[in-house]
Parts: structure tokens; C-alpha cells; sequence
């Protein structure tokens, strides 16, 4: 499997997007270039020498069985020659030997190249930060959740998207109603108008985002949105450097439908918002065509945290871009006992007080 990775020109380490300066920068020399020219170096010395080994491997352990590679990919790095192996969406992948980011070419091989990328612009120890911030004060939370190494496994993750843009056209029918009360004398009188209100027109959208990635629940992505696209570059292989990415395993005819019911709901939300001065307001029916659409690729940053705690998945996920972050954190049935516990026991002993002072009293 071919694999590729950035090396620094002043020193020959491993070279990483820093999302500070938006440049490419060494960990070591502190060196700091231009992605097309680091892309463009790269190229020219695209002529790697090759070593070679012979050595008898017939009884190195046990061939892989057909289904055990269903799920399983491997490449050697090119740093230390340690062995790689991610799931079968892995297109970018971290050494546990050397630490240098590699980018598995072979896995993208077959699958369209995304047009562009919004560069991960908050950096690890924010991402950490935010999620201490977020189940700070838990105390049912179970106490290996907070552990360094737990909180540090967090993640840098580039997930694909498919931007849809589109034109609709539609129409939206209300019930409506506008009601008057007044008072005569003894009597309160209401008086009750019924509306039929009608709201027709035409909406463009501009990449519609749909996550097509199965692994990525489709609700927490909706909830970091929305991704700034002021930030959105063209996309170049660099800038997956010092992160991981996923490929999608969900195509764009896949993504059609749901793509298509968001944009229905901003148009019934748009429109919804231009009926008032009624009292009640009721959709009666919508219908909204959408046409003229088409559809980009592109690769969207997010820190991902996932924890498995009695035989349950807790997943934490934060926009890479703007922070925005959402979770659901795991509780610990024991704490949840014994703080049950105390509070029972500290009810009890101020009914004991009121009923002793009650008795001295009365």
C-alpha cells in the first residue's frame, strides 16, 4: 500500500498543518512553509530510494482469514516502518510507533477526490479544554472519564460531506385564526376569524450539508453546525496532515433524501416566518419542488471523543472550526446510589429535627 507523508526540506522531520498560522510547520526546526510549495518541493523529490530485505516469512504467524479482512487495512509507514492498520474508512492515520501523520493513498484509490476542505482551526488543547469545561461539576460522571490520558485520546477528525445546491419552488397553505375578546356590562364576548392563508415562491440554496459518513451520527452533526464556509479551501492532500480522515461510505444518491428534507425544512421555516398578526397558525399542507441541483465533496473538521462504558457508546463531538460542541457523558450507577443515599439520610435527618422540635415546643 502506498503511503505518503510531508517531510520538512531544512531538516527531514515530519511536517504537520499547524492550524494557528494555516501554513505547513515542523515540530522541530520550527520551519514554516506554504502548502503549494511544500506540494511543489514534494514532487520534485518524488524519487524515493528503495531498500530491500530478504527474509523467509512462511512461518511468520498465520495468513488472515478472508471475513478478518473485511473491516482491516494495513500500510507500512515510511518513517520507521512500523505497521498501519485502520478500519476500512481510515484515508489518514497516525503512527503509534513514530507519531508522524501518514495519509493512505491506496484506500482512496476508486473514490472521488474531494473538492474541498475546511482546515481544522482550533488545536488540541482547546478541544481538551472544552470537554473538561463540559462535564465539569458532573458528579455522577465515573472518575476514569476525567483521567489525562482519556480526556487526551480526543481526536482531530476530517469527516466528508457532500455540499448540495439547489433551487426550490413551492407553495405553503395555513389555517389561520385571529381572535378579539371585549367585556359588556356583565358579559365577556370573543369573537373568532378563520384565514386561509397561502404563501408561494422560490429559495436558492448554496452547499446544503450532509455528512456521509455512516459512523458520525447524523443529529450531533447537525448540532455543531453550522461550518463557517468563508474558511472553505480548495482542497490539497496537506492539510490532512496531523489528523485523521474518513472516506465516505455513504454515496451522494444516498445522501439525495436527507439533503433533500433539509431544504425542505428551511423552506417551510422561511416561509412559516412571513405569515403574522394571526393568533394561531397551522400548516395545512406544503409542497416544494427542488431542481437544478448539484453537489460538491468536501472535508469537514471535528474532535471526536468516543468512550465505551457498560457495554454502551458515549460519544463527545466539537466543530473544529467554531468550538460548538455536543455530548452525552456516561453515569455511574454506583455514585448515582450513594448520592441517592445521602440525600435520603439528610431528609430523614431534618424530619427528625422539625419533629423533635415540634414535640418541644408544642
Amino acid at each position: 500500500m502506498d503511503i505518503k507523508e510531508y517531510k520538512c526540506p531544512n531538516c527531514n522531520g515530519a511536517v504537520k498543518f499547524d492550524s494557528g498560522s494555516q501554513k505547513m510547520k515542523c515540530p522541530y526546526c520550527d520551519a514554516e512553509f506554504e502548502i503549494e510549495a511544500l506540494a511543489e518541493y514534494r514532487q520534485m523529490m518524488a524519487a524515493p530510494e528503495k531498500d530491500s530485505m530478504l527474509v523467509d516469512t512462511s512461518r511468520a504467524g498465520s495468513a488472515w482469514e478472508d471475513q478478518d479482512l473485511v473491516d482491516l487495512a494495513t500500510g507500512s509507514c515510511p518513517s520507521c516502518g512500523a505497521e498501519l492498520i485502520g478500519d476500512a474508512n481510515t484515508i489518514a492515520t497516525v503512527c503509534p510507533c513514530c507519531g508522524n501523520t501518514q495519509i493512505v493513498q491506496q484506500r482512496v484509490k476508486g473514490l472521488l477526490k474531494p473538492e474541498y476542505v475546511i482546515p481544522f482551526h482550533l488545536e488540541k488543547k482547546t478541544a481538551v479544554e472544552a470537554l473538561k469545561q463540559f462535564y465539569k461539576n458532573k458528579k455522577l460522571l465515573p472518575n476514569f472519564f476525567k483521567e489525562e490520558n482519556r480526556v487526551g485520546a480526543i481526536q482531530g477528525l476530517y469527516v466528508p460531506f457532500w455540499l448540495f445546491d439547489a433551487k426550490s419552488q413551492g407553495s405553503m397553505t395555513f389555517k389561520a385564526t385571529k381572535v378579539k375578546a371585549w367585556s359588556s356590562g356583565d358579559y365577556n364576548y370573543s369573537k373568532t376569524d378563520h384565514y386561509s392563508v397561502v404563501r408561494e415562491g422560490n429559495l436558492s440554496f448554496e452547499k446544503i450539508p450532509v455528512d456521509g459518513s455512516v459512523k458520525m451520527d447524523d443529529d450531533y452533526m447537525d448540532a455543531i453546525e453550522p461550518f463557517d464556509y468563508a474558511g472553505l479551501k480548495d482542497f490539497l492532500p496537506a492539510y490532512l496532515s496531523g489528523y485523521i480522515a474518513e472516506k465516505y461510505d455513504v454515496d451522494v444518491e444516498a445522501s439525495k433524501e436527507r439533503a433533500i428534507k433539509r431544504i425542505k425544512n428551511s423552506f417551510e421555516s422561511h416561509f412559516r416566518k412571513t405569515v403574522q398578526g394571526y393568533s394561531t397558525l397551522v400548516k395545512e399542507r406544503a409542497a416544494v419542488n427542488v431542481e437544478n441541483g448539484k453537489v460538491s465533496y468536501s472535508l469537514f473538521p471535528v474532535w471526536v471523543l468516543n468512550t465505551k462504558y457498560k457495554n454502551e457508546n458515549y460519544q463527545f463531538m466539537m466543530n473544529g472550526q467554531s468550538g460548538r460542541l455536543v455530548g452525552k457523558l456516561p453515569i455511574d450507577k454506583g455514585k448515582a446510589a450513594r448520592y441517592h443515599l445521602v440525600f435520603m439520610f439528610g431528609i430523614g435527618a431534618v424530619l427528625t429535627v422539625i419533629i423533635e422540635l415540634l414535640r418541644i415546643f408544642l
